[in-house]
């Protein structure tokens, strides 16, 4: 380990609902929970609000709506916490070269890297710094641990929550973690906390008190010995720039089973799209796509295509999605459609000619093209109806003569909608439309900081 504690643990601050309280002013200061809504669903992050009545991620969501049943119940908007999250580590690639995310809203540092940092006094100034300008870019809050090593520096910021910075000086790690539980140590979870329970082990320091062997004996040579070592504050793991990706992709779990044929089409065509776009934000392209399908009886079937080049053309995916999707039965229903692309590369080879070819070869004998003639499958796709549009809690609309605002919820034909923005003062007005209401149509996230707010602090 190093003698400063020059390593920064980041993890913004119950950041989903962080945000969308952000984003809607009559969210601000009560319970918002986060995740799928329906019976399926779990809970991916609630406010501290939420907390207080026993809220949690990764349980049912079922459970959080009899523990807060006034609480507002948002699906997540992805699209919306990515571009915060890019900020967040832009911010923190300007302190060092040597960025790991865990997450979207979690990641370390190396500061000795970046040269900012080399003492106590240097890095807690650097994490002061670095709260500042989180809450100036993106109007969020995110809670700093310091310390010498990466499980040191996860466990101060955890300490720090919310909103806060704790420093974990060199030679005080075995006396802060010592009366700890061991569930606070990475690597324990509730089947080893349970093995370690039964053992008479309950702290860090009991842990450290057993020794070696004894770990060894109970949990086996390799997480035994790797436990004992972080029990003695024993941790030389670096903070790693890069993760190479093997795949992207990209599911959703339906709250009802999906039976028709044309609507378990236009989703994994949409998921297709929403893949190619995480796949160019990697700036990537890839080789093989994968299609996951679990159907009714929680069967799962996994179909996959490799293609005679590297791409990340959207077209290219669907198509290799639709042929994928032909050979699965969905006759029984859907629960869960994914879509990914593997075989990454950092490039794009495009065999435009050798594509043109396997076209030519799927066509039936005899059919000619002509330059005017329409292709059979895009008079299919315009004879089939369109799926009705669904108008999910907390995404984004914008009507015509209101503006922007955001689905408080629908039903029985009619979605209620509240107009508010993230720079209004209060609440804004709700109002309730039919959902095929010509004037409202969805709408894109807005800048949780107004454009042009803050920049003279910062240029002072």
């Amino acid at each position: 380990m190093r003698n400063g504690p020059t390593i920064l643990h980041l993890d913004m601050d119950a950041f989903y609902a962080s945000a969308e309280q952000a984003a809607k002013p009559s969210l601000r200061g009560k319970a918002v929970v986060v995740g799928g809504l329906g019976p399926r669903g779990v809970v991916a992050t609630a406010s501290y609000e939420a907390r207080r009545f026993g809220v949690h991620s990764a349980m049912p969501m079922g459970q959080a709506r009899r523990l807060a049943p006034h609480a507002a119940y948002l699906v997540p908007r992805f699209r919306l916490y990515r571009e915060i999250s890019e900020q967040v580590m832009g911010l923190l690639r300007g302190l060092s070269p040597l960025v790991e995310p865990l997450s979207l809203d979690e990641a370390f540092v190396d500061l000795e890297a970046g040269e900012v940092a080399w003492d106590e006094a240097s890095a807690e100034a650097v994490g002061h710094r670095l709260r500042a300008d989180i809450r100036r870019v993106t109007g969020l809050t995110g809670s700093v641990g310091l310390a010498a090593s990466k499980m040191l520096a996860k466990i101060a910021s955890e300490e720090a929550k919310p909103d806060g910075l704790v420093l974990i000086r060199p030679g005080t790690e075995r006396g802060l973690l010592g009366p700890k539980s061991v569930r606070i140590l990475p690597g324990v979870g509730p089947a080893t906390g349970d093995h370690l329970r039964r053992a008479g082990i309950l702290t860090v320091a009991e842990i450290a008190g057993a020794g070696e062997d004894e770990l060894v004996r109970l949990l086996g040579k390799s997480h035994g010995a790797h436990l004992y070592a972080m029990a003695l504050a024993h941790d030389d793991r670096p903070v790693v720039a890069e993760r190479d990706s093997k795949s992207v992709s990209v599911e959703d779990t339906y709250d009802v089973d999906i039976h028709e044929r044309v609507r378990v089409r236009a989703e994994v065509q949409r998921l297709a799209d929403r893949c190619v776009e995480r796949l160019r934000a990697a700036e990537r392209s890839g080789r093989t796509v994968v299609l996951k399908v679990r159907r009714y009886d929680f069967s799962t079937l996994t179909r996959s295509e490799t293609l005679r080049g590297p791409t990340d053309d959207p077209g290219v995916v669907r198509e290799a999605a639709a042929r994928l999707l032909e050979s699965v039965d969905t006759t029984g229903g859907v629960r869960l459609l994914g879509v990914g692309v593997s075989g990454l590369a950092d490039y794009t080879q495009e065999d435009l000619f050798a594509q043109a070819a396997a076209a030519e070869e799927d066509r039936p004998a005899g059919e000619a093209v002509g330059a005017g003639e329409e292709p059979v499958a895009a008079v299919e796709v315009a004879a089939e109806p369109v799926p009705e549009r669904r108008w999910m809690a907390g995404h984004d609309v914008r009507h015509a003569e209101y503006g922007p605002g955001w689905v408080q919820g629908s039903g029985l034909g009619r979605v209620t909608v509240r107009f508010e923005t993230p720079y209004a003062a209060g609440p804004g007005r709700v109002r309730t439309f039919l959902v095929d209401d010509p004037s409202l149509e969805p709408g894109e996230p807005l800048p949780l900081v107004e454009p042009g707010a803050g920049r003279g602090e910062a240029e002072a």
